[in-house]
């Protein structure tokens, strides 16, 4: 077994065909479970000059409790927390270690050194080079990986963002989780600064987890969760991880055997989803994203049944079919299976939300590419689970916030499109596609498909 790494309720077509492609362009977006969750900005390709990032750790420490009476900045807050942060995945590291009696590699003790020196350059060499033997025959590594990559992610994250927009950005979204709720961190912003900011905050602290890393074939993250949540999360079993690529591999291999069968009818295996027939049955190495994604629904899925007793949260990485049924918004968010029917009321109190968060964002003179990409994935997040509960003009409200908040985002533009056909509006959305293009003329081929998906049934 290898795999490398909308509720279909809608009664016509283009939400079909704009879900395919919206599914696509949001698994193309997302990297491999070993690497990140989704879709922000790769790191600069130069790195940032980090002298005086971070001072001593004694005075960051100091400061972080306020025992030095000064008055911190954001920076020097959110510096103490990453320093509290990389701390605890290092003590977590040695006791996964421990745990599986296993020797921790020099190279990781060097890359927590590094971070705790303020030594990012060092530290982005460290763990690329780990990274790239972490497939290695017989490596350990594996078995604490993630937490390793959670340090270094929530780095990243702190190298990206302006200080005062993390923290706003991050505790926005935990300030809005209910008590012992659990929460799915989807994009790497959504993850790793939410992560960091649950374990080095006073009050609760929630389990936080990714559905992406999910379906990693050797089920090491699966194995992480149960190392450090297992007796209060009940992690899917080896049997059910099992259960999902089956079941997925079954439904891949028809589709598959269809398209084969009858090629002159429209084809069942989505785009990007690149399956192969190896003696009649779906081989999933070199399936892409778009099968990866598949399976991971089927496992949020097992993880939501094995804990009735919970409720989650999902801050979305890409479309998942089965996790809008049910589900309300949550701030930013969105609760799954909430127990409520979505309302009127609340598909117009997203718009408003959304359009005040906007206006404060453009208020506030926002510049920085991370923290606008962010809150327009956000915002299309939440227009896909009103499109898929059949509030299309609210739906394309929030998709049309997104595309004010990040002009580039091929999501939202996407749903956008797909909206305004679904109204039957299609002269705006074609003039939706125009202004896009304008825009972003490196996206004519994205444009181009969107276009025909609609235009061919119109």
């Amino acid at each position: 077994m290898t795999l490398e790494t909308k509720k279909d309720t809608e009664p016509r077509w283009i939400w079909l065909a704009a879900g395919c492609l919206l599914i696509l362009l949001a698994a193309v977006l997302m990297p491999s479970p070993k690497t990140g969750e989704t879709p922000n900005p790769s790191p600069p390709t130069k790195a940032t000059n980090t002298a005086g990032w971070r001072a001593t750790t004694e005075r960051l420490a100091a400061a972080y409790s306020g025992k030095d009476g000064s008055s911190r900045t954001a920076a020097e807050i959110v510096a103490a927390k990453l320093n509290k942060f990389s701390l605890k995945r290092r003590a977590l590291v040695e006791a996964l270690a421990k745990k599986y009696k296993i020797t921790v590699l020099p190279d990781v003790e060097r890359f927590f050194d590094a971070l705790d020196a303020g030594n990012w350059e060092e530290a982005q060499r460290l763990f690329r080079s780990l990274k790239e033997s972490l497939d290695s025959p017989g490596s350990d590594l594996p078995k604490y990986w993630r937490a390793v990559l959670e340090a270094y992610g929530a780095a990243q994250q702190v190298q990206l963002w302006p200080p005062q927009q993390l923290l706003d950005y991050g505790n926005g979204i935990l300030d809005s989780l209910k008590p012992g709720m659990v929460y799915f961190g989807g994009t790497d912003s959504g993850c790793f600064i939410c992560t960091m900011l649950n374990e080095t905050t006073g009050g609760e602290q929630h389990i936080t987890l990714t559905q992406n890393a999910l379906a990693t074939p050797d089920a090491s993250y699966l194995d992480y969760l149960s190392a450090i949540y297992g007796d209060s999360l009940n992690v899917p079993s080896r049997e059910q991880f099992q259960n999902a690529f089956d079941q997925y591999t079954d439904d891949a291999t028809k589709r598959a055997l269809h398209d084969q069968q009858f090629p002159d009818e429209p084809p069942q295996l989505l785009p990007g989803e690149n399956i192969t027939l190896i003696d009649g049955r779906a081989n999933l190495t070199g399936a892409g994203p778009v099968a990866t994604m598949a399976i991971d629904n089927l496992l949020t899925q097992a993880l939501l049944k094995n804990n009735p007793g919970l409720s989650f949260a999902l801050q979305e990485s890409g479309p998942m079919q089965s996790t809008y049924a049910g589900s309300t918004p949550l701030g930013q968010i969105f609760q799954l299976n909430a127990g409520n029917p979505m309302t009127a009321d609340a598909a117009g109190q997203v718009v408003n939300y959304w359009q005040s968060e906007a206006q404060n964002l453009q208020a506030a003179g926002e510049t920085s590419t991370p923290v606008l990409q962010s809150y327009a994935h956000n915002v299309t997040a939440q227009g896909n689970l009103l499109a898929n509960n059949n509030y299309s003009a609210e739906a394309g409200q929030a998709y049309q916030t997104a595309l004010n908040i990040w002009p580039a985002s091929v999501e939202a533009v996407t749903g956008l499109t797909g909206a305004l056909a679904q109204q039957g509006q299609f002269d705006q959305a074609g003039q939706a596609l125009d202004a896009f293009l304008q825009n972003n003329p490196d996206q004519s081929q994205t444009v181009g498909n969107l276009r025909q998906a609609w235009l061919a049934h119109h």
